[in-house]
Order: structure tokens, then C-alpha cells, then sequence
């Protein structure tokens, strides 16, 4: 474990350089980072800012660096509610400060970013739902985006360091998403301590949603890209990192050796979700909202693409399947040479469920309460929405909104019933 997580920080410098700090103690750089970004901030600040203690080491930090916290507003809800949204908006047009601050998990960052974007640009998330909108209007216009600090306290989305900002409106339980470089915070701190605060269930859904950032990219890019190694060494040593840590910090929450694995983990599935893209299960979960939390969802819906895909990732499968068997999830006598096309794709998505049946997640939709048939109707309506295409554009078997009815039908009654024998086979 030493080796993989001495690697994994090595990757992270790499990724982020001295924009990122990170790791146990991290809070205490919040000065010489927020500096360069300005001298009055407005902190928007999560449930879990003051539990975790990194609200007060962040102020410890801001008055040691002569910066001043003019004012402080809540963040956002769970899945980044459209009317949080425009709150925290209306309170950075009514202060004015130089940066902002953003405290807290994924949600709070995600909504933090739209907010920015809202305030400096104007208009309504309507008008930067897609690829590279947010950037698009800024060139239009001649503006720049106020400068943004991303205090993370959860190990799951990365949402401190990517360009993705979900959006959900709830009176619809649609999940939308503005994917922009612009986006990105200018400064982001992990302080891994803060974790120890996680519940359970928390801890359990953020680890899976880093494990499918880290295999939807790895899966969705041609081995022929330039990044391709590097998504294939960031993928597979995330992959260790979170399936050996899970379940040893649900028996140890206080271990900060696995904490800080978590946090390494999830943090490399924010870099594999720069240099590629999420595909189907992160689509799909968009329009599960208001049954289960985003990671679960994610979690729920790998296993069923993975058989899906399978003919067209087999090597990848492989190494894998590799890490799954070291941490006894893999069928025994199951051998991942031998193995081929979906076959393949059962054995290596049969570890994936088990290890989430180990950590008590769902894995069939069936079993979440209140699902139901308007379910699946709403994941394909979303799948045919222009604004999502890049989601089935990045799959290992791209689909089209034509193909959606052929293939992505039969794979999430599947995955409603658990039964990964519906899935019709991709066209060869």
C-alpha cells in the first residue's frame, strides 16, 4: 500500500502542481493559496464545516495570511439545487468580494462553480448546460469569472478539481450539467482529515463514485489516444487505493493511513475525469435523484455497461479483474485470461457487485424504494437530450439518441431486475 500511495501523490503533483494542496494538514496552505486570488472572500460554507474542524483551521489560516472572510453564506443541498444555486449568486452580487470560498463536499463545490458563472456572466444555467457555454459567453463578452477556492471535505466526486458542474432542478429530479475549463477552481485544498467526519453511508457512496470515474474513463478511451497510459496508471492505482481502503476505514473510521487512501483514490477519479470523459452510468444516474445518491446510483449502473462493453474492452477488463481477485471480490476459478467478450464482462461485473453487496449498496433498482417504470423512461428521455450527447459519444461502444431505444433500453430493465442475461449484446 505504501508504494501505491506514495505513486498516487506523485500523480496528483503532477496533475495539479502548486495550485493543489493536499493530504493530512493541508487547511494550513489556505492563506498562501487564497492570497493570490485577493484580499476579501466571501465563504460559502457546507453542513460539515464546522464538524470537521476545517472551517476554523481555514480562518486560522486566512487571519495568519492577513485576508479577510467579509461575509459567509450556506452552501448547497444534496445534488446542487438549482434554487441554491441562484441564492449563493445573489449573495456574491450583494457582497462583492474579490474571491470566493467554497467549504464543504461535492455539491456545494458544484453548485459554487454555476454561482460563479451566474454572477460574473449573468443569464440562467439554461444558458450553460453543455460543453464549453460558460467559456463561450466569457469570449463574447470580455469577461472573466471571479476567482474561486475549493475547500473540499469528502472523498467521492473531486469536484474541486474538475470542470464539471452538476446542476439539478428538482422540481423535474433532472440532473444537468455544465462542462467547462473555466470551471475549474483557480485553488483547491483536500485537508483528508476532514473525512474522518463522513458517515458510513457517505463514506461507502463516495468511494464508488470515485471507482466509476476512474473505470468509465479508463474503460471509454482508445488505447491509440496520447493519454491513454497515463488514464490506464491513473485508473488502476485509484482502483487499489479505494478497494483495498472501503472496507477496512467502514471497520477503522478514524485510520487516517485509509483516509488519506480514499482520499488519494477519489482524488485520482477527478484526473481521470479531465483527461477523458464519464459515459452511461453517470447519464443515467443524472435522472436518479430523488430515489438514491449520485455514487450509488453510478455504483448500481457500472456493472450492467461493463457487460454491455465488454467485447470491446477486453484487455482493460483483464487488469481490471486482476485488482478485484487480489481483494478476493472475484469468482473463484474464474480465469480472466481464458475468459472473452461478455463472459468476460459477467465475471469481472460479478466482483463489482459483490464488493458492493460487501458494502450494503443496492444492486438492482428494484430494490431502491420508490422505484418504478417512470424511472426508465426518464433515464432514456435524458439519454436523447443534444445537451448529453457527449455522455454516449464517450462510451467504449459509442451510442447515438437512435441507438438508445435498441440497447439502452434492455440494459437498465436489466439492471431494474438485476438480471445481467437481458443485455442485448452490442452490434459487432
Amino acid at each position: 500500500m505504501n508504494a501505491v500511495t506514495a505513486r498516487a501523490r506523485a500523480l496528483i503533483e503532477e496533475f495539479k502542481g502548486e495550485a493543489y494542496a493536499f493530504g493530512p494538514g493541508a487547511v494550513a496552505s489556505a492563506g498562501r493559496l487564497a492570497a493570490r486570488l485577493g484580499r476579501r472572500f466571501l465563504l460559502v460554507v457546507g453542513r460539515s464545516g464546522g464538524a470537521n474542524g476545517m472551517r476554523d483551521g481555514l480562518r486560522d489560516a486566512f487571519r495568519a495570511a492577513g485576508l479577510a472572510i467579509v461575509d459567509e453564506c450556506p452552501g448547497a443541498a444534496p445534488n446542487s439545487p438549482l434554487e441554491d444555486v441562484e441564492r449563493v449568486r445573489d449573495r456574491i452580487l450583494a457582497v462583492r468580494p474579490d474571491a470566493v470560498v467554497g467549504l464543504g463536499g461535492g455539491s456545494l463545490i458544484d453548485a459554487l462553480k454555476a454561482s460563479v458563472a451566474l454572477a460574473c456572466l449573468g443569464g440562467r444555467c439554461d444558458d450553460y448546460y453543455g460543453v464549453g457555454r460558460v467559456s463561450a459567453r466569457m469570449r463574447a463578452e470580455g469577461k472573466a469569472l471571479m476567482p474561486h477556492l475549493a475547500v473540499m471535505t469528502a472523498a467521492a466526486s473531486a469536484a474541486h478539481l474538475t470542470k464539471y458542474a452538476n446542476v439539478t432542478d428538482m422540481a423535474t429530479f433532472q440532473k444537468r450539467l455544465l462542462i467547462d475549463e473555466a470551471l475549474v477552481p483557480c485553488a483547491a485544498i483536500f485537508d483528508y482529515r476532514a473525512t474522518a467526519t463522513m458517515s458510513p453511508g457517505f463514506t461507502r457512496i463516495g468511494a464508488f463514485d470515485g471507482i466509476c470515474h476512474l473505470l468509465e474513463v479508463y474503460f471509454g478511451m482508445d488505447p491509440g489516444h496520447a493519454l491513454f497510459p497515463r488514464v490506464t496508471e491513473v485508473a488502476l492505482t485509484g482502483l487499489e487505493l479505494i478497494v483495498s481502503a472501503l472496507p477496512r476505514v467502514l471497520d477503522d473510521p478514524g485510520s487516517q493511513p485509509m483516509r488519506e487512501a480514499m482520499g488519494l483514490g477519489t482524488d485520482l477519479g477527478g484526473y481521470a475525469i479531465m483527461m477523458g470523459s464519464t459515459n452511461g452510468p453517470h447519464l443515467n444516474s443524472f435522472s436518479l435523484v430523488d430515489l438514491m445518491d449520485h455514487g450509488a446510483a453510478t455504483a448500481l449502473l457500472v456493472p450492467y455497461y461493463t457487460c454491455f462493453f465488454a467485447p470491446a474492452i477486453e484487455e482493460k477488463l483483464r487488469n481490471v479483474g486482476r485488482v478485484y481477485r487480489a481483494h478476493g471480490l472475484l469468482e473463484d476459478g474464474a480465469d480472466l485470461d481464458a475468459l472473452a467478450g461478455m463472459d468476460l464482462g459477467m465475471a469481472v461485473s460479478g466482483a463489482m457487485l459483490t464488493m458492493a453487496r460487501q458494502a450494503g449498496l443496492p444492486t438492482a433498482l428494484n430494490e431502491v424504494d420508490g422505484f418504478g417504470p417512470q424511472h426508465v423512461e426518464r433515464m432514456l428521455s435524458a439519454a436523447r437530450e443534444p445537451g448529453l450527447a457527449s455522455k454516449l459519444a464517450a462510451m467504449p461502444i459509442p451510442m447515438t439518441a437512435g441507438d438508445v431505444e435498441r440497447y439502452m433500453r434492455p440494459l437498465l430493465e436489466a439492471s431494474a431486475l438485476g438480471d445481467r442475461s437481458l443485455i442485448v449484446p452490442p452490434r459487432t
